[in-house]
C-alpha cells in the first residue's frame, strides 16, 4: 500500500469499528469522497445499520469486528474510552496482515496500549482524533494524527484518505494528544456540566429568567445545553480515563470552592488579589493591541430567550474567575493550544478572556460577588455541582457519571434542537475569526 492509492483505485478497504455518532460521520464522510467502508457496531444494531446505510453502495454493513478487521486495509476503533481494551482483544488477532489500525478515543492511553497488547507485530499503528463532534463543519478544524507505530509511508496514506474532511492535520504523540486535550477540554467540560445541574438544582430553565438574558449568559447557556444533547460517554472517558483531565478538574472544583468562600466571606482583598494575580498569569502576555474573540454585539446575538430585552444583570461569574485561577495554578497558557483546540474551548476562551480584558466588567464582577447576592444562590449550587463532578471523576465511576449526565440531559431536551442550531452558529462565527489572526 502506498499513499498513491485513491478511491478510484478500488482496492484500499476502509473499517469502521463502532457505528456511533462519530462513526456514522466518517462512514458518510468517507464514503462520499469514494472510499469503500466496511462497518459494523454492537450486534443489536446491525439490521437498523443496513437499513439507514442500503442506499449508500460504498457502506457494507458487516455482523462484528472479525469480518471488518480481516477485511479491510485501515480500520478505525471509533468506540467509547472505557471500553477500548475489551473491543481491541474481542477483534485485534483479526486484524489483516499489513494492515493500518488507528482510534478516534479522546483519550490515547488506553487505545494505544489496547493496540500494542492485542495487535499482531505485522499491525502498523497510526491513530486520529477529530477535535469537534459530529455535527461540526469539519473544514479546517484539528485532526489529530498520530504515528505511533508505523512508516512514513503509512502516515501518508491515512493523511491522504483523511483528506476529504479538509480539517487541519496537527501531528503528536499519544501522550501529547492526552495532555494537550486535558488542557483544553477536562475543565472546560467540568463548568458547563456544573452549570446545567447547579440550574436543574434550582428549577430554573435560565433563558426564561430575565437575569440569566444576554451576553455571556448566552455563550453559557447554549454550549451547557450543546454539551448535554451529547452522548454522556464523549466526555467521560476523557474525564475519567486521563490522569492530566483528573487533575485539572479537581483543580478546578477546588477553584470554585475557594472563590465561593471568598466571596461569603466578603474577603475583599484576598478576592481582588487572587482574581488579578491569575489574570496576569494567564493574559499578562498578550499584546497591547491583541483584539478579543467576542464582542458585546456578537455575545448578545446567540439568544435562546423569548424575554424582552432589557438591561444586563451584573453577575458575580464564578465559573469564569475560577477556570482562569485554576489555569493559573496549573501553569497553563490556553493560547499554546489553539491549534489543537475544540470549538468549545475556543468559544471558553473568548468569554473568559472578553470577561478579563474588557475595561471595567471584571472589577464589576468582584464587586456583584463580594456585595450583591443575586446570584448567590445559583452560585452555591454551582460549587455543589462542580464539588460532586469531581468526586464522580476522582472514583472512576462511570456509572454515577452516567446517571449524573442524563438526569440532567432529560430536564433540558426540549430545547436542545434550538441550542445546537445557534451553538452551530457561535462556532462558525468564532472560528472565522481564530483563522483571521495567529493568537500567540
Amino acid at each position: 500500500m502506498t499513499a498513491t492509492l485513491t478511491p478510484d483505485a478500488k482496492i484500499l478497504q476502509i473499517g469502521i469499528i463502532g457505528m456511533g455518532d462519530m462513526g456514522r460521520m466518517y462512514a458518510r464522510r468517507l464514503s462520499g469522497a469514494g472510499w469503500m467502508i466496511n462497518a459494523c457496531d454492537r450486534p443489536e444494531n446491525f439490521e437498523k445499520l443496513k437499513q439507514d446505510f442500503a442506499s449508500n453502495p460504498l457502506v457494507n454493513i458487516l455482523e462484528n469486528g472479525y469480518l471488518v478487521s480481516r477485511m479491510s486495509d485501515y480500520i478505525i476503533y471509533s468506540v467509547e474510552a472505557e471500553n477500548i481494551e475489551s473491543i481491541v482483544a474481542m477483534y485485534g488477532a483479526s486484524t489483516k496482515v499489513g494492515a493500518i489500525v488507528g482510534g478516534q478515543t479522546s483519550c490515547k492511553a488506553p487505545e494505544i496500549a489496547a493496540f500494542e497488547k492485542h495487535l499482531p507485530a505485522d499491525v502498523q499503528i497510526v491513530s486520529c482524533h477529530s477535535l469537534h463532534g459530529p455535527n461540526v463543519d469539519t473544514r479546517g478544524q484539528p485532526l489529530v494524527l498520530i504515528q505511533h507505530r508505523a512508516s512514513d509511508e503509512a502516515l501518508d496514506l491515512v493523511r491522504t484518505v483523511l483528506s476529504c474532511f479538509n480539517s487541519q492535520f496537527v501531528y503528536l504523540t499519544a501522550s501529547q494528544h492526552d495532555k494537550i486535550t486535558a488542557d483544553t477540554q477536562a475543565a472546560t467540560h467540568a463548568a458547563f456540566l456544573s452549570m446545567g445541574v447547579a440550574w436543574q438544582a434550582n428549577n430554573q430553565f435560565p433563558w426564561e429568567v430575565p437575569r440569566y438574558v444576554g451576553g455571556i449568559e448566552n455563550v453559557k447557556i447554549n454550549i451547557s445545553l450543546r454539551i448535554y444533547s451529547n452522548k454522556w460517554h464523549v466526555y467521560a472517558g476523557l474525564a475519567i480515563m486521563n490522569p492530566a483531565a483528573q487533575a485539572q478538574i479537581l483543580q478546578y472544583a477546588k477553584s470554585v470552592t475557594e472563590l465561593f468562600t471568598l466571596m461569603v466571606e466578603h474577603k475583599t482583598k484576598e478576592l481582588r488579589d487572587r482574581v488579578y494575580a491569575a489574570k496576569k498569569a494567564v493574559f499578562g502576555g498578550l499584546p497591547a493591541n491583541h483584539e478579543l474573540l467576542l464582542s458585546d454585539d456578537l455575545l448578545d446575538k446567540f439568544s435562546l430567550s423569548n424575554v424582552p430585552p432589557q438591561d444586563r444583570t451584573p453577575n458575580s461569574h464564578l465559573s469564569l474567575l475560577a477556570m482562569v485561577d485554576c489555569w493559573c495554578k496549573l501553569g497553563i497558557v490556553p493560547y499554546d493550544h489553539m491549534i489543537c483546540s475544540t470549538p468549545l474551548f475556543r468559544i471558553w476562551l473568548g468569554v473568559t478572556e472578553y470577561l478579563f480584558q474588557s475595561p471595567g466588567l471584571l472589577d464589576e464582577c468582584i464587586n456583584v460577588a463580594l456585595e450583591n447576592d443575586t446570584f448567590r444562590a445559583d452560585d452555591l449550587e454551582f460549587t455543589i455541582a462542580a464539588r460532586s463532578w469531581s468526586d464522580i471523576i476522582l472514583f472512576g465511576n462511570f456509572n454515577l457519571y452516567r446517571v449524573r449526565f442524563e438526569t440532567t440531559q432529560n430536564y433540558f431536551s426540549p430545547r436542545f434542537p434550538d441550542a445546537t442550531k445557534l451553538g452551530n452558529e457561535m462556532i462558525k462565527t468564532i472560528f472565522e475569526k481564530t483563522k483571521q489572526r495567529r493568537l500567540h
